[in-house]
Protein backbone atom coordinates (compact mmCIF):
# COMPACT_ATOMS: atom_id res chain seq x y z
CA UNK A 1 0.00 0.00 0.00
CA UNK A 2 1.28 3.69 -0.99
CA UNK A 3 1.83 5.73 2.20
CA UNK A 4 0.32 9.49 1.91
CA UNK A 5 1.98 12.08 4.12
CA UNK A 6 -1.60 14.10 5.10
CA UNK A 7 -1.68 17.83 5.02
CA UNK A 8 -3.37 20.14 7.42
CA UNK A 9 -3.55 24.06 7.37
CA UNK A 10 -1.70 24.34 10.15
CA UNK A 11 0.10 27.39 11.78
CA UNK A 12 3.44 28.46 10.92
CA UNK A 13 5.48 28.23 14.30
CA UNK A 14 8.58 29.89 13.73
CA UNK A 15 11.65 28.38 15.70
CA UNK A 16 13.72 31.21 17.07
CA UNK A 17 16.31 30.33 19.34
CA UNK A 18 20.01 30.04 19.21
CA UNK A 19 19.58 26.21 18.87
CA UNK A 20 17.72 26.59 15.33
CA UNK A 21 20.01 28.74 13.74
CA UNK A 22 22.51 27.19 11.22
CA UNK A 23 25.67 28.81 11.31
CA UNK A 24 27.84 28.55 7.72
CA UNK A 25 30.55 30.79 6.62
CA UNK A 26 27.76 32.98 4.54
CA UNK A 27 26.78 34.18 8.52
CA UNK A 28 29.45 33.03 10.82
CA UNK A 29 30.96 36.69 11.57
CA UNK A 30 27.07 37.84 12.21
CA UNK A 31 26.52 35.13 14.92
CA UNK A 32 29.84 35.66 16.72
CA UNK A 33 28.82 39.05 16.74
CA UNK A 34 25.73 38.82 18.41
CA UNK A 35 27.39 36.11 20.90
CA UNK A 36 29.90 38.75 21.84
CA UNK A 37 27.41 41.57 22.01
CA UNK A 38 29.20 43.03 25.13
CA UNK A 39 32.14 43.93 23.00
CA UNK A 40 30.19 45.82 20.26
CA UNK A 41 32.28 49.20 19.79
CA UNK A 42 30.03 51.98 20.83
CA UNK A 43 27.64 49.52 22.29
CA UNK A 44 25.50 49.20 19.05
CA UNK A 45 25.20 46.99 15.75
CA UNK A 46 23.71 47.20 12.80
CA UNK A 47 22.79 44.19 11.43
CA UNK A 48 22.15 44.23 7.28
CA UNK A 49 20.81 41.14 5.30
CA UNK A 50 18.36 40.49 2.65
CA UNK A 51 14.90 39.17 3.31
CA UNK A 52 15.44 35.71 4.90
CA UNK A 53 18.53 35.98 5.64
CA UNK A 54 17.56 35.34 9.50
CA UNK A 55 17.48 39.23 11.09
CA UNK A 56 14.92 38.82 12.92
CA UNK A 57 16.09 34.95 14.13
CA UNK A 58 19.07 36.53 15.20
CA UNK A 59 17.73 39.71 16.45
CA UNK A 60 15.62 37.07 18.91
CA UNK A 61 18.70 35.40 20.16
CA UNK A 62 20.06 38.46 20.88
CA UNK A 63 17.11 40.10 22.98
CA UNK A 64 17.57 37.00 24.90
CA UNK A 65 20.99 36.84 25.49
CA UNK A 66 21.09 40.75 26.59
CA UNK A 67 17.40 40.85 28.00
CA UNK A 68 16.83 43.25 25.57
CA UNK A 69 13.11 43.95 24.10
CA UNK A 70 12.40 44.04 20.31
CA UNK A 71 10.54 46.59 18.20
CA UNK A 72 9.83 47.85 14.76
CA UNK A 73 11.09 50.29 13.63
CA UNK A 74 7.44 51.66 12.33
CA UNK A 75 6.24 51.12 15.51
CA UNK A 76 8.84 53.88 17.22
CA UNK A 77 5.86 56.92 16.37
CA UNK A 78 3.17 54.38 18.81
CA UNK A 79 6.16 53.80 21.27
CA UNK A 80 7.25 55.51 24.81
CA UNK A 81 10.87 56.60 23.68
CA UNK A 82 12.03 57.23 26.62
CA UNK A 83 10.68 53.74 28.37
CA UNK A 84 12.26 51.92 25.51
CA UNK A 85 15.60 53.68 26.27
CA UNK A 86 15.95 52.32 29.84
CA UNK A 87 16.95 48.88 28.33
CA UNK A 88 18.88 47.30 25.71
CA UNK A 89 16.62 47.10 22.78
CA UNK A 90 16.44 46.02 19.32
CA UNK A 91 14.61 47.44 15.98
CA UNK A 92 14.23 45.65 13.40
CA UNK A 93 13.69 47.06 9.49
CA UNK A 94 14.76 50.37 10.29
CA UNK A 95 15.34 50.87 6.14
CA UNK A 96 11.54 50.89 6.27
CA UNK A 97 11.11 54.54 8.12
CA UNK A 98 12.68 56.50 5.13
CA UNK A 99 10.79 59.01 4.34
CA UNK A 100 8.63 59.11 7.49
CA UNK A 101 9.59 62.23 9.69
CA UNK A 102 7.98 61.01 12.80
CA UNK A 103 9.66 57.71 12.39
CA UNK A 104 13.27 59.33 11.75
CA UNK A 105 12.71 61.37 14.47
CA UNK A 106 11.76 58.77 16.92
CA UNK A 107 14.84 56.33 15.87
CA UNK A 108 17.24 59.26 16.38
CA UNK A 109 15.31 60.24 19.82
CA UNK A 110 16.08 56.11 20.98
CA UNK A 111 19.12 55.83 20.04
CA UNK A 112 20.58 58.85 21.84
CA UNK A 113 18.52 57.91 24.52
CA UNK A 114 19.47 54.04 25.01
CA UNK A 115 22.94 54.68 24.70
CA UNK A 116 23.25 58.12 27.06
CA UNK A 117 21.84 55.48 29.50
CA UNK A 118 24.55 52.62 29.17
CA UNK A 119 22.36 50.44 27.41
CA UNK A 120 22.84 48.42 23.97
CA UNK A 121 21.27 48.93 20.99
CA UNK A 122 21.05 46.58 17.22
CA UNK A 123 19.25 47.63 14.14
CA UNK A 124 18.65 45.63 11.33
CA UNK A 125 17.64 45.90 8.22
CA UNK A 126 17.68 45.08 4.56
CA UNK A 127 20.74 47.44 3.05
CA UNK A 128 23.46 49.54 4.12
CA UNK A 129 22.60 52.83 5.79
CA UNK A 130 23.31 54.91 3.11
CA UNK A 131 20.99 53.11 0.69
CA UNK A 132 17.95 54.45 2.81
CA UNK A 133 16.88 57.68 1.88
CA UNK A 134 17.04 59.01 5.23
CA UNK A 135 15.83 63.01 5.38
CA UNK A 136 16.85 63.40 9.04
CA UNK A 137 20.68 64.23 8.52
CA UNK A 138 21.26 63.59 12.36
CA UNK A 139 20.20 59.98 12.18
CA UNK A 140 21.67 59.10 8.62
CA UNK A 141 25.10 60.57 10.30
CA UNK A 142 24.56 57.85 13.34
CA UNK A 143 23.51 55.31 11.37
CA UNK A 144 26.22 54.86 8.88
CA UNK A 145 28.52 55.60 11.54
CA UNK A 146 27.17 52.56 13.35
CA UNK A 147 29.53 49.18 13.27
CA UNK A 148 27.82 46.54 10.64
CA UNK A 149 28.00 43.22 9.66
CA UNK A 150 26.20 41.94 6.75
CA UNK A 151 24.29 38.26 6.44
CA UNK A 152 25.28 36.87 2.75
CA UNK A 153 22.93 35.09 0.52
CA UNK A 154 23.31 31.40 1.42
CA UNK A 155 26.18 28.69 0.46
CA UNK A 156 24.28 25.07 -0.43
CA UNK A 157 24.80 24.19 3.15
CA UNK A 158 23.10 26.97 4.35
CA UNK A 159 20.88 26.76 1.78
CA UNK A 160 19.86 23.22 2.55
CA UNK A 161 19.72 23.96 6.43
CA UNK A 162 17.43 26.98 5.26
CA UNK A 163 14.99 24.79 3.52
CA UNK A 164 14.37 22.41 6.12
CA UNK A 165 13.83 24.95 8.64
CA UNK A 166 11.10 26.51 6.63
CA UNK A 167 9.76 23.18 6.12
CA UNK A 168 10.08 22.50 10.10
CA UNK A 169 8.00 25.72 11.06
CA UNK A 170 5.20 24.77 8.94
CA UNK A 171 5.48 21.26 10.42
CA UNK A 172 5.93 19.84 6.91
CA UNK A 173 8.33 16.39 6.39
CA UNK A 174 9.37 16.21 3.50
CA UNK A 175 10.93 13.07 1.98
CA UNK A 176 14.88 12.67 2.49
CA UNK A 177 15.56 13.54 -1.34
CA UNK A 178 13.55 16.25 -1.39
CA UNK A 179 15.61 18.73 0.11
CA UNK A 180 18.82 18.12 -1.87
CA UNK A 181 16.80 18.12 -5.13
CA UNK A 182 15.36 21.71 -4.75
CA UNK A 183 19.09 22.72 -3.44
CA UNK A 184 20.59 21.97 -7.17
CA UNK A 185 17.96 23.71 -8.73
CA UNK A 186 16.65 26.74 -7.06
CA UNK A 187 18.14 30.82 -6.79
CA UNK A 188 20.76 30.59 -4.27
CA UNK A 189 18.74 33.07 -2.20
CA UNK A 190 16.57 33.13 0.77
CA UNK A 191 13.44 34.51 -1.28
CA UNK A 192 13.58 31.94 -3.40
CA UNK A 193 13.64 29.36 -0.65
CA UNK A 194 10.57 30.75 1.01
CA UNK A 195 9.04 30.77 -2.21
CA UNK A 196 9.24 27.05 -2.69
CA UNK A 197 8.33 26.15 0.13
CA UNK A 198 5.06 28.58 -0.04
CA UNK A 199 3.98 26.86 -3.54
CA UNK A 200 5.32 23.32 -1.62
CA UNK A 201 3.09 23.57 0.96
CA UNK A 202 -0.22 25.11 -0.58
CA UNK A 203 0.37 22.52 -3.16
CA UNK A 204 0.48 19.77 -0.59
CA UNK A 205 -2.32 20.91 1.45
CA UNK A 206 -4.49 21.52 -2.31
CA UNK A 207 -4.08 17.73 -3.33
CA UNK A 208 -3.20 15.22 -0.53
CA UNK A 209 0.17 14.35 -1.67
CA UNK A 210 3.58 13.69 0.01
CA UNK A 211 6.43 16.40 -0.04
CA UNK A 212 8.92 14.86 -2.16
CA UNK A 213 11.15 15.14 -5.35
CA UNK A 214 8.00 14.39 -7.34
CA UNK A 215 6.07 17.19 -5.94
CA UNK A 216 8.78 19.39 -6.21
CA UNK A 217 9.65 18.94 -9.87
CA UNK A 218 6.51 19.93 -10.31
CA UNK A 219 6.53 23.05 -7.90
CA UNK A 220 9.58 23.83 -10.11
CA UNK A 221 7.89 23.22 -13.57
CA UNK A 222 5.61 25.80 -12.81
Amino acid sequence: MTQRQLSFDLPVREALGRDDFFVSPANAEAVALIEGWRGWPSRKLLLVGPPGSGKTHLAHVWATLADARIIAAHALTRADIPALATGNIAVEDCDDIARDAAAEEALFHLHNLALAEGHTVLFTAARAPQHWGLSLPDLASRMQGTPATILHEPDDTLLAAVLMKLMTDRQLSPSPETIPYLTRRIDRSFEAARDVVDELDALALATGRPINRALAAKVLDK
